[in-house]
């Protein structure tokens, strides 16, 4: 599955679980389950033979990304424009989705013969959040821009006297003749992933936190062959922005309840198996320098990094983490190590919530990364390559 176009297509999590399903459905020959919940997808497949001896192999990520979602009644006008009024989710930086080609996708809810339907939509038009000129805000190169969540991020999409309401507008998605009943529409940055760097080495694109474990993992999982006797999952959440407690998060009882379906006496959940939470990390800023704990600085392509935290906001712990370094050193993977300065708050990962919900080991893993959470991020190359490797030597 190309990269860049993968990317480009997964525009919301239904989106991405989608094109996950495209991905790994054509594997079904290999004994592939999957099991989906909205925004939120489960791969399994089987072993060749069960036994007192199979463990869980399981590779985590999440399919949601901070973004900016329409609200339900998001109709606003002022100087001639119709604007839409979005709701923050998770925790972007406000200030990198502004003088931005914004598409706008999700899901709509419709009535069909006295039911309720669903249809995924991808609108063709561009909206924008205009940045208010140097010359009105004479010291915003000294002071630096602040935004107001509330009233700075109206997003234009019209001018009046076009579409009365934008539910006019999601409705021209849906058959004719059907009714509109509610919407998940976001944002998103249009312009497209690309390479970058003079050699081409890393990737520039919104969305890669963290639709780049997603496929890491789908590369991997497709690749692999059924194991003997070991029980082979990925897991995409949903959710992961806000706190994953959700029924399409890692502290709902989604995945739970797909493994007690294959195996009801849980008699394989030992501390013999294993769990990836594969998230973004922080990758060392070379302008930035001294906002990372001097020893624990990964850098940009210099290969997966581990994630440890002593207030257990990752799931990191010396089992997992010699399991995960061991897989490394035997397959030729470079890893770095990261950890939060003591004076600055850590942020977690789908890892405590499944360790925790399920019991088993579990490691805290990414590719390092720069511009987190901004609507446009990049990563290397070569870091990716390495995580795919990794997960597909996991699943041997």
């Amino acid at each position: 599955m190309n990269f860049l176009d993968f990317l480009n297509n997964s525009v919301t999590p239904y989106h991405t679980v989608e094109n996950l399903k495209a991905f790994l459905g054509a594997g079904t020959e290999k004994k592939v389950q999957l099991f989906e919940r909205g925004g939120a997808l489960i791969a399994v497949r089987l072993p060749r033979a069960a036994s007192a001896e199979s463990k869980f192999k399981i590779a985590l990520a999440h399919t949601d990304y901070p973004t900016l979602k329409i609200t339900p009644n998001p109709d606003c006008s002022a100087a001639g424009v119709r604007t839409l009024h979005p709701e923050v989710y998770g925790s972007p930086i406000l200030a990198s989705w502004l003088d931005r080609d914004l598409g706008y996708a999700g899901l709509l809810a419709y009535e069909l013969e006295g039911k309720v339907q669903t249809k995924l939509f991808r609108g063709k038009k561009l909206f924008r959040i205009p940045q208010l000129a140097v010359h009105l805000n004479r010291n915003v190169n000294q002071d630096g821009l602040k935004v107001n969540p509330q009233t700075d991020l109206n997003a234009l999409w019209t001018a009046v006297g076009g579409k009365e309401r934008f539910a006019e507008a999601l409705s021209a998605e849906l058959p004719l003749g059907v009714r509109l009943l509610d919407f998940d529409v976001q944002l998103f940055d249009a312009q497209a992933a690309q390479l970058g760097g003079f050699e081409d080495e890393w990737i520039y694109s919104g969305r890669l936190d963290n639709l780049s474990s997603c496929h890491a993992i789908a590369e991997a999982f497709a690749k692999a062959e059924p194991s003997e006797h070991d029980f082979q999952v990925a897991a995409f959440f949903n959710n992961e922005e806000v706190g994953s407690n959700t029924r399409e998060g890692a502290a709902g009882n989604f995945l739970k309840s797909v493994l007690d379906s294959l195996t009801p006496n849980s008699e394989f959940r030992t501390p013999n198996s294993l769990a990836l939470s594969i998230d973004m990390a922080h990758a060392c800023h070379p302008n930035f320098v001294a906002k990372h704990e001097p020893n624990h600085a990964p850098v940009l392509g210099g290969g997966i990094v581990l994630k440890v935290n002593a207030q257990k906001r990752y799931a990191s712990d010396v089992f997992s983490n010699a399991q995960f370094k061991l897989i490394c050193e035997q397959n030729n993977i470079p890893y770095q190590t990261f950890i939060m300065r003591n004076d600055m708050p850590c942020g977690s990962t789908v890892g405590p919530a499944v360790s925790a919900g399920l019991g088993i080991p579990t490691v805290d893993i990414g590719e390092p990364m720069l511009s987190m959470h901004s609507i446009r991020e990049m990563t290397a190359k070569k870091d990716h390559q390495g995580m795919i490797a990794l997960v597909s030597a996991f699943y041997l």
